[in-house]
């Protein structure tokens, strides 16, 4: 049996996924609350995340663990719009997941209510909206359970935190560039997803190179596209047995490293930012031993 949630690492991304964000309401019920939330989620085709403050309101404390900053850089700015809980719906029909929402929702209530909602799908065989592959450089097996997931302490073994930022694409802009310049922004060829020897200082595979850093900077990505109205772009999700692999890549994006700003924020820019922390599992149910409160 698993002893972390597995759809932190299982693949492909699922074909159809819903984001929920919750506030936090009413501490007193949260109990009650929690009581529910074990029951309705697997750790499969639910993934949950707490944020610091739901962890803090608990009397828990997860050590790493914190609100996402919201970080300025060489003329881009990430925000932060921190959240209590996040739980991460998979599925294969819109329809399913829009009564497993539902049902969380009111499970939740009054203790936590839903503040956003995001939709999210796989393109073609786990591609962004600009037709590029996402996630080419994961890593696999026994080195994604190293990248993802903490070690430590029962309660806290198997645990894992997720970084998540909602990117809006500016896509009629994108589609204005040549080839050359798409490829350019990305370091990637479209026709093959070969990496660009050449590719500019600002291509995002060489802003984000995870063994260019000291310590190396390995996370899991399970990114999907979203589509609201006339509006797209990436909900960007990684995981990590830490939270730094993911900031020190944010840092240099945003060109507080160098004063070279990636490349991918001249067709895209974030307009979220959270971060969550994941349990593990213990006999197939969410372990909340590191919440003191409810241990």
């Amino acid at each position: 049996m698993s002893y972390y949630q597995p759809g932190i690492l299982a693949a492909p991304v699922p074909s159809q996924a819903r984001h929920l964000f919750f506030t936090l309401d009413a501490i007193d019920a949260l109990p009650a609350a929690l009581d529910q939330l074990l029951t309705l989620v697997d750790g499969q085709t639910a993934v949950v995340g707490f944020g610091a403050s739901l962890v803090k309101a608990l009397g828990g404390r997860v050590q790493g663990l914190k609100a996402f900053p919201a970080l300025s850089g060489v003329g881009v700015d990430n925000p932060s719009t921190q959240h209590a809980l996040w739980v991460w719906l998979h599925g294969d029909e819109r329809g399913e997941l829009l009564h497993r929402s539902r049902a969380l929702e009111a499970a939740l209530a009054p203790a936590l209510r839903l503040v956003q909602m995001n939709e999210a799908f796989r393109h073609k065989t786990g591609h962004d909206l600009t037709g590029y592959e996402d996630g080419t450089e994961n890593p696999h097996d026994e080195a994604a359970v190293a990248a993802a997931l903490a070690p430590g302490a029962d309660g806290l073994r198997g645990g894992s935190f997720a970084a998540i930022q909602q990117w809006q694409h500016d896509l009629s802009g994108f589609a204005a560039m040549t080839g050359e310049q798409r490829d350019n922004i990305m370091g990637r060829r479209l026709s093959d997803n070969e990496e660009l020897d050449d590719a500019p200082i600002s291509a995002h595979v060489k802003r984000t190179a995870q063994e260019s850093f000291t310590p190396e900077a390995f996370m899991v990505r399970r990114s999907m596209p979203w589509i609201e109205g006339d509006r797209a772009g990436l909900m960007f999700l990684a995981f990590g047995h830490t939270l730094n692999a993911f900031e020190v890549q944010l840092r240099r994006m945003s060109g507080l490293e160098d004063g070279i700003t990636d490349g991918l924020y001249r067709m895209s820019r974030p307009i979220t930012g959270g971060y969550y922390w994941c349990p593990p599992l213990l006999d197939g149910r969410l372990d909340l031993r590191a919440l003191a409160a409810i241990a």
